[in-house]
């Protein structure tokens, strides 16, 4: 039973966290919208622990062509239109060259590698293991030390989780940065190698859509039906709710399995097999209808605001002392919001995601490979070039007022985001982008409202003359671009 784990074990190292899927420490701020890969692919940054030369199943050319790469031989309109967000998907994979590519995402011998990271408890690795139906933490304090990692392993069965190994590992940086691409939202990672019978959490349920790899031997997975379907926080389930499983699945390596959010799972490693490695890939937390109205509200009821004078008279006296309160306050809201959803419907008003944007471009990973310390590309732009816009995904446009504190009214301004300076070592690790923090916009521009059509007209083009850009001046239309190109957005064709 120990022959090949034992030796390797003793130079374990692993990262996690104490969900059995978890996503980022959200900033005060919520979430995010979508994107494309836009832009060249610059050299590759050495990464921290060398993947193999094995040959990819997946295609890079894309987002869209990664994720059907993925999901193959499913399509990606049938997953979308049966699958997404209302059952479980199991993919048997028995082609070898797939399971040796998901093998060398992580495995068991990858470990060693990490032993130099400065690894701590909690923060990179959880070890844990479900006893009875209870979930048991057997973590030590501070850094990760292998012989204490070993012991648990070994002699107590315990799971070890490795928290978003996507820092580390150049490969899963590639496939989570395309993926964040093509959903538009966050994408996190974990991997959990769990010993021979052995469990590591309990049943529970998640806040976001999972799919899971399987890396190295075999793992048993009980899903039930939801209790809370597309469920907005985690939680334990206790086995009177649950009921029987809907879906009995032994995964193999190279197997793919995808659950909706809510979904009640537990997972175990079956008898004779050695050990169980498997990655969960994980995305959509808070990206729901109502985290978008949630987001857009406030700036769609101030400016309404400002031409409604319905909108601005005062309200009921002795309202909020529950004084005021009777049948015509809830109708003269009703009618507030009736009106601002006509205009809606119409398309008369427009939504402005502020929040959800600045959250996912601040928090994502930066492109891949691309280097620390990354210059504008090619010559600077001049009115007769025709111009481009690189990393189209890794950018977001808000409108949103002036943070300067002035004496006249809030001025609105664009603020043109981007992800190209964000530390792919902090990705999903609670430590990144803080929106309270960032109000020098040290990722990104700000400019008049009036450079929006122009601005918008760069994004929606392949490619476009500067000198047909919808600005009064040709000065004008040289500051924008040149600015774009100093940041590293923009080349010249």
């Amino acid at each position: 039973m120990f022959s090949e784990t034992h030796n390797l074990v003793h130079v374990v190292l692993v990262s996690a966290a104490v969900k059995e899927i978890t996503m980022p420490k959200k900033s005060k701020a919520k979430t995010a919208k979508r994107g494309s890969s836009g832009g060249e692919q610059l050299p590759p940054k050495q990464s921290k622990v060398q993947h193999t030369d094995t040959q990819s199943p997946l295609c890079f050319d894309s987002p869209v062509r990664l994720f059907q790469s993925l999901i193959q031989p499913m399509g990606t309109e049938q997953f979308f239109s049966e699958y997404w967000e209302k059952k479980p998907l199991h993919l048997q994979r028995s082609d070898p060259d797939t399971a040796s590519y998901y093998r060398s995402l992580f495995q068991l011998s990858d470990l060693p590698g990490l032993c130099s990271e400065d690894l701590e408890y909690c923060r990179d690795v959880n070890v844990v293991r479900c006893i009875n139906g209870k979930k048991k933490v057997l973590n030590k304090q501070g850094r990760v030390k292998s012989g204490a990692l070993n012991k648990s392993f070994l002699q107590s069965k315990a799971t070890i989780q490795f928290h978003q190994p996507q820092r580390f590992k150049d490969e899963l940086w590639r496939i989570q940065e395309q993926l964040e691409c093509f959903f538009g939202g966050l994408v996190g990672s974990n991997v959990y190698i769990t010993p021979q019978e052995s469990q590591g959490l309990p049943a529970h349920y998640d806040d976001v859509e999972v799919f899971i790899l399987q890396l190295e031997g075999q793992k048993r997975w009980l899903l039930y039906t939801p209790t809370v379907p597309l469920a907005a926080e985690y939680s334990l389930e206790s086995e009177e709710r649950m009921g029987s499983p809907t879906h009995d699945i032994v995964l193999k390596a190279g197997d793919l399995l995808y659950f909706p959010r809510g979904t009640i799972h537990q997972a175990s490693t079956p008898a004779g097999v050695d050990h169980s490695t498997h990655l969960t890939l994980s995305t959509y937390q808070r990206m729901s209808w109502g985290d978008l109205l949630l987001d857009i509200f406030p700036s769609l009821l101030s400016d309404r605001s400002q031409t409604e004078v319905r909108l601005r008279e005062g309200m009921p006296r002795g309202l909020l002392l529950g004084h005021g309160g009777n049948p015509d306050t809830g109708r003269t809201l009703a009618a507030g919001l009736r009106s601002l959803a006509d205009e809606l419907a119409n398309g008369m008003l427009e939504v402005r995601s502020t929040h959800m944007k600045r959250d996912f471009i601040m928090n994502r990973l930066p492109p891949h490979g691309l280097p620390e310390q990354l210059e504008p590309s090619g010559r600077i732009p001049a009115l007769e070039d025709m111009v481009c816009l690189r990393f189209k995904d890794h950018m977001v446009m808000t409108v949103e007022p002036s943070q300067e504190k002035t004496d006249e009214a809030t001025q609105q301004l664009v603020f043109v985001l981007h992800s190209l300076k964000n530390q792919r070592e902090s990705h999903m690790m609670g430590e990144g982008y803080d929106e309270e923090e960032d109000q020098h916009l040290s990722r990104g521009l700000q400019f008049p409202l009036s450079h929006l059509q122009a601005l918008r007209q760069l994004q929606q083009a392949q490619q476009l003359a500067v000198a047909q850009l919808q600005l009064p001046t040709a000065e004008a239309k040289v500051s924008l671009v040149l600015a774009l190109w100093s940041e590293s957005l923009l080349v010249v064709l």
